[in-house]
């Protein structure tokens, strides 16, 4: 029988943002809506919401998900990766006599998903035998090679030079990681770093996959949330 659990990184010290996981979203704390995606999904025999914060946890438990332990403080400043977070919350249910054989990393600022994605992207996991990572992607709404960067005199340069007369149905399709949830093996995330995940792809329509950084973020994402509700 198998046993799955959906991690939360949650940590306090978001910068752009103060206390972004926790900001008021539509009228309630970023992080429970993912929470409650995950919950109505019915996948996960443990939702646990890693963080060093008490005023995350509070808000966590108050909303029905109370961490069964804090995240070391050590693995909560601004260049910790998520892998070595997953890691070590796994050590911690190990030694608590808990193992599993499905891993979901689930972001905090993925208010748009519903539990159809989470179902999806766990049954592409178990069809490949929960050997390979699944990361939730989206796809640019434009070719990758027509990229541009602006300068400090406001020219705009082109990445790619050339592509930019290139039709974009000549041009693959490229896509990027929305920042919503991975599916992890999780002998895979105990590995790390000596091994690191190649990925499946489960796609999202670009309308689920508003990563979550600053203020026009989450006032796009807001705006897509309402919309879908209105």
């Amino acid at each position: 029988m198998s046993a799955r659990i959906a991690i939360m990184p949650a940590r306090g010290g978001s910068k752009r943002i103060k206390h972004k996981n926790i900001v008021d979203f539509c009228g309630h704390p970023l992080l429970t809506y993912a929470l409650a995606t995950a919950r109505e999904a019915g996948l996960f025999d443990v939702i646990h919401v890693s963080t060093e914060d008490a005023r995350i946890a509070e808000t966590a438990t108050r909303y029905g998900f109370p961490p069964d332990f804090s995240r070391d403080p050590a693995l909560a400043d601004d260049v910790t990766p998520l892998l070595p977070v997953l890691k070590w919350v796994l050590e911690r249910y190990a030694e608590r006599g808990r193992v599993f054989d499905t891993v979901c990393l689930l972001m905090p600022t993925a208010p748009l998903i519903d539990a159809d994605d989470l179902k999806g992207g766990c049954a592409l996991f178990d069809r490949h035998g929960r050997q390979r990572a699944v990361l939730a992607a989206a796809s640019f709404p434009c070719p990758v090679e027509w990229a541009m960067r602006l300068l400090s005199d406001d020219r705009l340069v082109p990445i790619d030079p050339g592509k930019a007369e290139t039709r974009s149905q000549d041009l693959p399709k490229a896509y990027y990681d929305s920042g919503t949830f991975i599916f992890l093996p999780p002998a895979q995330v105990l590995a790390y770093p000596r091994e690191k995940p190649d990925y499946l792809g489960y796609l999202l329509p670009r309308h689920k996959a508003v990563d979550i950084d600053d203020a026009g973020d989450l006032e796009l994402a807001e705006r897509l949330y309402r919309g879908r509700r209105a």
